[in-house]
């Protein structure tokens, strides 16, 4: 079956989680939403990331090595966590991703993996 990879981006330039929001019934919904998928047998990974100021570019340019601290691109969205899965189709990752973006209350990007 083909994977596709649902990300969840953070809009880094703001706090995460406002102060005095209680985040515990995000962390319940998104731990039934993993508990889900691994019950279908849809999953194949997933994970949360570090915030973008912990990430490094490491490039080639010119036959030297360029390791540059930061995110690729320096904007206030990024990358902040995401699933593998496998599913028979992208009408069923769409499918998953609709329930992932109720769970973490924001939007969820649905990519296929290359063949």
């Amino acid at each position: 079956m083909p994977e596709f990879m649902l990300s969840v981006h953070h809009d880094y330039s703001r706090p995460l989680v406002e102060p005095g929001v209680d985040v515990e019934p995000m962390y319940a919904a998104v731990a039934r939403f993993n508990e889900e998928l691994q019950a279908t047998g849809a999953w194949v990974f997933a994970g949360g990331l570090e915030t973008p100021g912990t990430a490094q570019v490491v490039e080639v340019a010119d036959g030297e090595l360029v390791v540059t601290d930061g995110p690729v691109v320096p904007t206030g969205k990024a990358l902040g966590g995401f699933w593998v899965i496998d599913v028979p189709d992208v009408e069923s990752a769409v499918t998953w991703a609709q329930r992932a973006s109720v769970a973490v209350s924001g939007p969820i990007e649905v990519r296929p993996f290359q063949a």
